[in-house]
């Protein structure tokens, strides 16, 4: 047996599981660290019309890294399942393919960035001290585009070699990174959002360069080969990453009908305040998104392989470890809410009590966060990107768009706005239970 297949093959345990997938969780978690430590310099030493202005940016940061995460996810399901098969040189030239596309996407969307951006930040009608935010935020991290776009991709592809450990161990390198720049850059050189940008695109350039290191050697599970165009594993790969692609874009969507309910509601200050939720709410489910994202390879190879036994005890296994997890994560984050708002903002900004209000509303959205998000990861890492995007586009655009628009007139206003977030992971847990158990017999879990 090759030692790199090692971990594929022990027994599917609890405890195996959570060893294989532990990496994973403190590595998304740290990628989430990235933009909250930005938000922890910024708030504390610019002012919270500086941390609005990153809200307002991602939006138009997540167009730009949805289509690398749709061909990161996907192509990530096809190669291992390749490799489950046996067919382990076809699976290298297709992952060659997979990340020379990713580069050429991040050039296109950088291009795009600086084209676009002023019309679209002059479109919002913003203050033109939140509009030069914006721009000196976004001016800076598009020079990181594509050193991006290929972090995401080898983070997953590190882990899918097997070689999580090393990927934990750039993103802890490149958050620490992160970090003491940003200190230095904004608190130290005064050099306000650029340098926040500046500090988050160099931590994340650290993974990428390591990833290049590591899939030059021939010894790696998966390395660089000449690649071989194949039209059917572009088509794939996009149709399995189809949720990750819908997962993007509306969540920049929905970012920006949050943004926009909140500046009519109550104005720039809505927009810190919930800029701070989501910072809260994105740690706790960054948890359930590197447990899917460490499991994924894991679904895919006993697919590949056949296994339907293996397949079985991990799904089933994972569903009853996020269950749990995520009333655990609701009650710490609701109790909790006082203190994690004031690590942004202080007691007597008008900002803390609407953050403080929101917060515990919408912690209530954790409940079902866990399962939507395995729901959506299980069905890419079994090749079924129709159901994968269905769920992910219905949880994430058509559930929260309706509700950001129905509630606030049911409800009365910004409470409205705050419960959107819960009704729509609801009924987005809903369609995935339902998804489920109609997949069920196919798949045999």
């Amino acid at each position: 047996m090759d030692r790199k297949l090692d971990s594929y093959h022990l027994p599917v345990t609890g405890r195996n599981i959570l060893r294989f997938a532990f990496p994973t969780i403190v590595m998304t978690v740290f990628n989430t660290f990235y933009t909250m430590v930005d938000g922890l310099f910024v708030s504390n030493l610019i002012g919270t019309d500086a941390l609005s202005a990153i809200n307002l940016t991602a939006p138009a940061i997540g167009l730009i890294t949805a289509v690398s995460g749709m061909l990161a996810t996907g192509g990530s399901a096809v190669v291992m399942r390749k490799m489950g098969e046996g067919r382990e040189q076809e699976a290298r030239q297709d992952f060659t393919l997979l990340i020379l596309a990713n580069a050429a996407v991040g050039a296109v969307m950088m291009l795009l960035g600086y084209g676009l951006m002023d019309r679209l930040l002059g479109a919002m009608g913003l203050s033109e001290t939140v509009f030069a935010y914006c721009r000196a935020y976004l001016e800076s991290y598009l020079v990181f585009t594509i050193p991006i776009l290929l972090m995401y991709n080898f983070s997953l592809y590190l882990i899918a070699a097997d070689q999580s450990r090393l990927s934990l161990a750039c993103t802890v390198a490149g958050g620490v990174a992160n970090i003491v720049l940003d200190y230095v850059l904004v608190g130290l050189m005064d050099l306000g959002l650029r340098g926040a940008a500046i500090a988050t695109g160099l931590g994340y350039s650290l993974t990428a360069v390591v990833g290049l290191l590591v899939f030059c050697r021939r010894d790696s599970l998966l390395h660089f080969q000449r690649p071989v165009l194949r039209a059917g594993v572009l088509f794939h790969a996009s149709a399995n990453g189809l949720s990750e692609l819908a997962t993007s874009l509306v969540s920049g969507i929905t970012t920006l009908l949050f943004n926009l309910a909140m500046l009519r509601y109550i104005g720039e200050d809505g927009v810190a305040a919930i800029t701070i939720i989501m910072y809260v709410l994105m740690f706790v489910s960054a948890l359930f998104i590197g447990y899917s994202y460490g499991v994924a390879p894991m679904i895919s190879y006993y697919y590949g392989e056949g296994d339907r036994e293996k397949l079985q005890k991990l799904i089933r296994f994972s569903i009853r470890f996020i269950l749990a997890a995520s009333l655990a994560c609701t009650l710490v984050s609701i109790l909790a809410a006082r203190p994690l708002v004031g690590i942004f903002t202080r007691p007597d900004s008008p900002v803390y009590g609407l953050a403080v209000t929101g917060d515990r509303l919408c912690s209530m959205a954790l409940l079902f966060v866990g399962l939507n998000v395995f729901a959506s990861g299980m069905f890419t890492a079994l090749s079924n990107g129709v159901v994968s995007a269905a769920l992910a586009f219905s949880r994430s655009f058509l559930f929260t768009a309706a509700c950001i628009q129905l509630l606030p007139v049911l409800l009365g206003g910004v409470t409205g706005v705050w419960l959107a977030t819960p009704a729509a992971e609801l009924l987005g847990a809903v369609t995935a239970v339902a998804a489920l158990l109609c997949q069920r017999k196919r798949y045999g879990y």
